[in-house]
């Protein structure tokens, strides 16, 4: 059988494992000092979910970002990976400068706000020649950066997504993470209605269902309203 063959009870085999949900919940961390690296994520303001340390000298001790639904884990014990090494952790924002200020409100070395001149410069913490100052034009989705640290050198990454790529999430469910995230999202779906009652000349009195289908449309990536 070639590689590109697939057999009828291996297609049923693969179709039963897809339509198990498999949730990425933990990454791991590697850190020097659990106590420092506790304080810090703790400063931050992440929710401490556990700190169980064992009497063989392991410990394990999880973090959750706000509104997140994956977490971080370090300890002692848990990982050969070198402390620092983790890198291009990924932290999905609505408002990056809102996100931003937030973080360094809470004592966090936060960059400034950019945009990637060349691809993947997001991606390179040391080599800053292909960073734009501010955020991408328009603020579009997926475009807008900022990094920070921990004690280590575990490198974060803020992310600005305002407007799914299609398929990123499941169309027939619409989700906030937080009250701040549902906020933004009206706050865009009022704009865009603005523009849509100035283009018809008159006030829409079904604004509420403009605005459910607006907002369903952009997290799904579906074609917005007009």
């Amino acid at each position: 059988m070639s590689t590109m063959e697939v057999r009828g009870d291996d297609a049923g085999a693969m179709a039963s494992v897809a339509s198990v949900d498999m949730k990425l919940e933990v990454v791991v961390i590697p850190v020097s000092d659990a106590d420092r690296a506790k304080e810090f994520y703790g400063r931050l303001g992440w929710r401490l979910d556990a700190d169980f340390p064992f009497d063989n000298g392991f410990r394990v001790v999880q973090f959750t970002p706000p509104g997140s639904g994956g977490s971080i884990q370090f300890g002692t014990n848990m990982t050969s990976a070198a402390p620092g090494s983790a890198r291009g952790l990924y932290l999905i924002v609505s408002n990056i400068e809102a996100a931003r200020d937030d973080l360094v409100a809470h004592g966090a070395e936060v960059s400034e706000v950019f945009h990637s001149g060349t691809p993947g410069a997001q991606l390179h913490p040391h080599d800053t020649n292909g960073r734009v100052s501010g955020p991408a034009p328009d603020h579009k989705s997926y475009g807008s950066f900022a990094t920070f640290s921990d004690p280590d050198g575990n490198g974060w990454l803020l992310q600005e997504v305002t407007n799914r790529l299609p398929g990123r999430i499941d169309a027939a469910e619409t989700a906030f993470a937080s009250a701040a995230d549902l906020a933004s999202a009206l706050r865009r779906a009022a704009a865009a209605h603005g523009e849509h009652e100035k283009r018809t000349g008159q006030r829409d009195e079904r604004w509420p269902d403009w605005y459910a289908d607006y907002m369903a449309a952009e997290q799904a990536g579906e074609q917005l309203p007009t």
